[in-house]
């Protein structure tokens, strides 16, 4: 895939030796002026900063915004839609993140964007790393979505309670210890903390249901959910968790619930694609997911809450004659096997609609419209990435 030129300087950054001995940190003011180079305001940032956090990329002027959103995982999918959706809102935003190269981020914003974008490259389970940010910029908001998905902590359990777990109490921390200065932490949990459909019958699923995770990723954010609410009662901090369901749009490549998304971009190309489930699902477009959770991060709600996400319910076979309606050229590429994924699908979201007021929420086919535009837009620009459909 062609790389656009402007990238130079945050892609050829140094690698952040994060394995290695961490230095003493060296405290910095909580706000740079900048109205220097690129490079000198990156190096003076940077300053400030150990070996377990390194300033990728900080913008050629900063203004010392009085607040700025910090979002962990915004390489992420919806982490990249809630980075365009807070820069589109004038934010000031800090971006951390293991992963430095913004592939899903130039598939949705332009590199002018991207370079008003401060980058911090770190380890989420290095809680000095995250301090640091902390004490670096004037973090005011947290949208925390830094985690492995169902694959990884299937693999390595151990991992993913460490990143999934240790990462987000990295951030309570680090959020208690500027308890002045951080208003809340807005956290991704997940559908995943619900059990299979047979666990509730015919019950539409509340935040008051009961819960029965069958996976590891959903234990370890039940465990965020309630750590959650332990750091409101003793330290404060208040917090909304969300629980989103199978997400969909551009940069969503990774995890079983990505396989509608890969099946949008396979009939983009002309190709065959099978689904690995089939049942019902919950489909939520990464564009409202992220209004969603910038919504929460913005409203003056205190305590420790938890609420359901809520899209669009359907068979998986109408996810695919949804796809062949908005690009007929698809039609008999698409197939689906039959199980049914063990998260009961129909989730109730009227509690976050009183809380919030009402959603954005885009159709099945809107969501679908609007990808098939992205994706076809961006390979006749030869920078659609495939290496995920193998």
């Amino acid at each position: 895939m062609d790389r656009p030129a402007g990238l130079h300087r945050l892609l050829l950054a140094p690698e952040p030796a994060i394995a290695a001995p961490q230095e003493p940190m060296r405290r910095m003011p909580r706000c740079v002026h900048a109205r220097s180079s690129l490079e000198a305001s990156r190096q003076r940032v940077a300053s400030g900063l150990s070996r377990a956090s390194i300033l990728v990329n900080a913008p050629a002027s900063y203004n010392a915004d009085p607040m700025a959103y910090l979002v962990t995982g915004a390489q992420g999918c919806i982490g990249s839609w809630v980075v365009k959706n807070l820069l589109e809102a004038g934010e000031s935003v800090v971006v951390f993140d293991i992963d430095r190269q913004p592939k899903r981020l130039l598939q949705i914003l332009s590199v002018e964007q991207i370079t008003a974008i401060h980058f911090v490259a770190g380890d989420i389970c290095h809680p000095d790393a995250i301090q640091q940010v902390f004490e670096a910029f004037p973090i005011t908001h947290v949208i925390h979505l830094a985690a492995l998905q169902v694959p990884a902590c299937q693999a390595n359990p151990q991992r993913g309670g460490l990143v999934n777990v240790v990462g987000t109490l990295n951030i309570f921390e680090a959020a208690g210890a500027h308890a002045g200065q951080v208003q809340k932490v807005v956290y991704a949990s997940s559908a995943a903390v619900a059990g299979p459909p047979e666990e509730y019958g015919e019950a539409v699923f509340t935040e008051a249901s009961s819960l029965h995770p069958s996976t590891h990723y959903g234990v370890f954010k039940q465990c965020n959910e309630g750590n959650a609410r332990v750091y409101f009662a003793m330290r404060g901090i208040s917090s909304i968790g969300l629980r989103p369901w199978a997400v969909y749009g551009v940069g969503r490549d990774f995890g079983i619930t990505s396989d509608p998304t890969k099946a949008i971009k396979s009939a983009v190309l002309g190709r065959p694609y099978q689904l690995q489930f089939g049942g019902r699902a919950d489909m939520q477009y990464a564009d409202d997911v992220a209004k969603i959770f910038h919504r929460c991060a913005a409203a003056r709600l205190t305590g420790a809450h938890v609420f359901n996400l809520r899209g669009t319910v359907l068979e998986v076979r109408d996810m695919v004659a949804t796809i062949e309606r908005e690009l007929p050229r698809a039609r008999g590429l698409l197939t689906h096997r039959d199980n049914q994924l063990p998260i009961v699908p129909d989730f109730d979201d009227r509690a976050l609609r009183a809380a919030i007021g009402e959603l954005p929420q885009r159709s099945f086919a809107e969501g679908v419209r609007e990808t098939i535009a992205i994706f076809e837009q961006l390979h006749r620009e030869n920078r659609l990435p495939i290496e995920e459909l193998g």
